[in-house]
């Protein structure tokens, strides 16, 4: 059966300031390098029929840091798009929009969750159609609202899986059932 396995890019300056970062193309911190390459031990090159990548350098970067410098370029796993709120925190958002989250208010000039849908929707088409394993890199509201929609959630269902920065998750099977098999490992 098919496996989907999910690695967020090591950290950024962004990232460590919990700004959003979507279009912007940040570079990994020495720190986000360094722990990029410990992936490595969990991730054997041989053990993957697929691998892809988001286009964001951050992303590109921890793939080849991890043992893949060729996985292939995905559009469909770019970092939701926050449009105006890019670059800024939650905390300032909150002081003209409260209570304000990616998971359940619009982002100004972003993605809607139904442009986020619709190009995951893709993505775990294509994982699902591999026998076997794939891997890919992206980002963190990406990596959760793509594990939503595995598991046949909306979008919104990502706000339940908190994910760090260079971790391993596995998407897999229960029988005929999609399930997180290990997630922020």
């Amino acid at each position: 059966m098919s496996e989907l396995w999910l690695v967020r890019h090591g950290q950024t300056e962004w990232s460590r300031d919990h700004r959003h970062t979507s279009v912007s193309d940040l570079p990994l911190l020495p720190e986000g390098e360094e722990v990029a390459r410990t992936l490595r031990e969990r991730l054997a090159p041989g053990d993957f029929e697929v691998v892809r990548t988001s286009p964001r350098q951050r992303a590109r970067r921890t793939a080849e840091l991890a043992g893949f410098p060729d996985a292939e370029v995905d559009e469909d796993l770019v970092e939701w798009a926050y449009g105006e709120y890019e670059g800024i925190t939650t905390d300032e958002i909150r002081e003209t929009v409260p209570g304000w989250t990616v998971w359940n208010h619009p982002s100004p000039g972003g993605e809607t969750a139904e442009e986020v849908t619709t190009r995951l929707d893709r993505v775990v088409e294509r994982a699902r159609a591999v026998e076997g394993r794939t891997l890919v890199f992206a980002h963190g509201h990406c990596l959760r609202a793509l594990a939503a929609r595995w598991l046949g959630l909306p979008v919104a269902g990502g706000r339940h899986l908190k994910l760090g920065t260079a971790t391993v998750s596995v998407l897999a099977w229960e029988r005929e059932t999609p399930v997180v098999e290990r997630w922020n490992a």
